[in-house]
C-alpha cells in the first residue's frame, strides 16, 4: 500500500494555498508586537520598560486561566465508562535499535487487561540485537526485508523488517499490514499501565466520531543526580501539558497526540495519506490533516486525550538531550505552523481555526518574548535600575503565587482524573518556585535551537538514552 499520493493530495506542504489575511494578520501582530516591546525597553519608563515581560506573563496566566475553567468539571465524581463491544485494536511499535528496552515494552503490552488483536514490531533498519532478541525470546523468524513474520510462540505477535526510513514511514508501512479499526501507535520506550488499551478501546468503541486519541504520559528518566532533577522538572509540565490538552479538547481545539501513545481510527488516517516523513513531528502534523480534511469533507471528526489510558515513557536526562528533543519538537512545530497557515483564524474550523490556532501562531514567539523578558532583567539589574527592577518584582512574586495555586491545583485534578500523579504537593511547590528561572529557560532556549532547525531544515529521527525504563 502506497500513501504518498494521498498524502500529497491532502497536504497542503504539496499544494499550498494563499495565505488568508487573518494568518498574516496575526503572524505578523505577533512579530510586531515583539520588536515594539523590545524598542519600549528603551524608550519606555518604569514597569512598562519590562513591556515584553509584562505581555509574557499576562499570556501565560490567561492560558492557566482557560485550562482551570476547561477542567473544572474533572473536580467531581468520575463518570462511569460506557460499555459497549470494544474496538478493535492492534499495536504498531516503530522500533530503530530498541533491543535494550524492547523487552520491558512488550512484556507490558503482554500484560494488557484486554490485549490487542495483534501486535507489529516495525523494525526500523535496526543494526543493534534487535533482530538477535526477536529471534530468540519471542519465537520469530527474520522475515525478508519489506515482509512481516509471525510469532510461533507469541499468539498476535508478528516481525516487520524495513530499511531505515524514519518512524513515520515504518508506520505507513505497517499500517498497510493491519486490518484492525483502531491502531495504536507505542514508541519502543513507552510502558503502557495494565488498563491502558482497554481504555483506548473504550473510547473508539464510545464515540464513532474519535480519530485519535492521546493517552496520559509520564516521564522517566535514568537514577543519576540530572535524570532526577530533569525528571522532577518534567512530571509538572507533563501534568500541566495533559489538563491543557483536555481543556483544549473540551472546546474542540485539541491538536497534539502524542505519537508515543496514541490511538487513530485507521480509515481516517489511511484517507489523509497517513505519517509524513518529512516532518519532525510526524504525530502533531498528521492531526493538522485529519482536521483539515474533516472540515472541508463535512465530516465530524473529533480528537481525545483519555485520561483512563496511563502511560510511562523515556524523557532527556540531561542538558544536551534535553535540547535536542526541544530542539526537534519546536522545529516541527514551526514546520506544520507554516504548512498549515492558511488554517489560522478560518472559522471554517470552529475554535480550532479561531482559538488554538491563532494561541500556536503566539507560541511560535512564546520562547522568544520569554527569553528577551529574561536578559532585559539581567540588564536592569546590571545598571542598578531599581525604579523598574522593585515594581517587576511585585509582578514576578505575583504570577509565582498564581503559578502555585495552579500547580496544586493540577495536582489534584489531575490525581482524580487519570489516577494518580507523579509528584506531590512539597514538590510542586518547590517547582513553582524554582522553574521560572531554570528548567523554563531550558525550554526556551531548546525553542529558539527549534528555530534553526526549522530555517535550516534540518530532520533526524533522535537519539536518547534509554536507562530511565531499565534501572530496575
Amino acid at each position: 500500500m502506497t500513501l504518498d499520493p494521498v498524502l500529497r493530495a491532502n497536504s497542503p506542504r504539496y499544494t499550498p494555498e494563499p495565505t488568508p489575511w487573518p494568518s498574516i494578520f496575526i503572524h505578523g501582530g505577533v512579530t510586531v508586537l515583539w520588536l515594539v516591546l523590545l524598542l519600549g525597553a528603551f524608550t519606555f519608563t518604569g514597569i512598562f520598560a519590562w513591556s515584553v515581560g509584562l505581555v509574557y506573563v499576562a499570556y501565560d496566566t490567561v492560558l492557566l486561566g482557560f485550562t482551570f475553567v476547561q477542567t473544572w468539571a474533572l473536580r467531581g465524581p468520575r463518570p462511569a465508562p460506557r460499555v459497549g463491544p470494544p474496538a478493535d485494536l492492534a499495536v504498531i511499535v516503530a522500533a530503530h535499535n530498541e533491543a535494550a528496552v524492547l523487552p520491558v515494552t512488550l512484556a507490558a503490552l503482554f500484560a494488557q487487561t484486554m490485549p490487542p488483536k495483534r501486535i507489529v514490531i516495525a523494525d526500523d533498519g535496526s543494526t543493534d540485537a534487535t533482530g538477535n532478541l526477536l529471534t530468540r525470546d519471542f519465537g520469530l523468524t527474520p522475515p525478508p526485508s519489506g515482509q512481516i513474520a509471525d510469532s510461533a510462540t507469541y499468539p498476535g505477535l508478528a516481525w516487520l523488517r524495513l530499511p531505515h526510513g524514519g518512524k513515520a514511514a515504518a508506520l505507513n508501512v505497517a499500517l498497510g499490514a493491519i486490518d484492525c479499526e483502531v491502531v495504536l501507535t507505542v514508541d519502543a520506550d513507552t510502558l503502557l499501565e495494565p488498563g491502558a488499551i482497554a481504555a483506548i478501546r473504550a473510547a473508539f468503541a464510545a464515540d464513532a466520531t474519535l480519530v485519535a486519541a492521546t493517552g496520559v504520559l509520564t516521564p522517566v528518566c535514568d537514577g543519576s543526580v540530572g535524570g532526577r532533577l530533569f525528571e522532577w522538572f518534567q512530571a509538572y509540565e507533563y501534568i500541566r501539558n495533559f489538563l491543557s490538552r483536555y481543556a483544549w479538547e473540551q472546546v474542540g481545539g485539541l491538536l497534539l497526540i502524542s505519537g508515543a501513545f496514541a490511538g487513530f481510527r485507521r480509515d481516517a488516517v489511511i484517507a489523509v495519506g497517513g505519517f509524513d516523513r518529512d516532518c519532525l513531528v510526524e504525530d502533531y502534523e498528521l492531526i493538522h490533516r485529519l482536521r483539515r480534511h474533516a472540515a472541508r469533507a463535512g465530516l465530524d471528526w473529533t480528537t481525545a486525550v483519555v485520561g483512563g489510558a496511563r502511560a510511562r515513557t523515556t524523557a532527556p536526562a540531561d542538558l544536551a538531550a534535553f535540547l535536542r528533543q526541544r530542539r526537534r519538537w519546536f522545529g516541527g512545530f514551526l514546520q506544520t505552523q507554516y504548512w498549515y497557515r492558511d488554517m489560522v483564524g478560518d472559522r471554517r474550523y470552529g475554535h480550532l481555526g479561531t482559538w488554538m490556532l491563532p494561541v500556536k501562531a503566539f507560541d511560535t514567539l512564546q520562547p522568544v518574548f520569554g527569553l528577551t523578558a529574561f536578559f532585559l532583567l539581567v540588564w536592569y539589574l546590571a545598571l542598578g535600575r531599581v525604579h523598574v527592577l522593585l515594581p517587576v518584582a511585585v509582578v514576578i512574586g505575583t504570577k509565582i503565587v498564581i503559578d502555585l495555586a495552579f500547580h496544586l491545583w493540577s495536582i489534584r485534578l489531575y490525581r482524580h482524573w487519570a489516577g494518580g500523579a507523579p509528584m506531590g504537593s512539597a514538590a510542586a511547590i518547590a517547582a513553582s518556585l524554582v522553574e521560572p528561572f531554570s528548567f523554563q529557560l531550558l525550554r526556551h532556549t531548546g525553542a529558539a535551537l527549534g528555530w534553526v532547525t526549522f530555517l535550516s531544515g534540518r530532520q533526524t529521527w533522535g537519539k536518547q538514552s534509554r536507562g530511565g525504563l531499565v534501572r530496575g
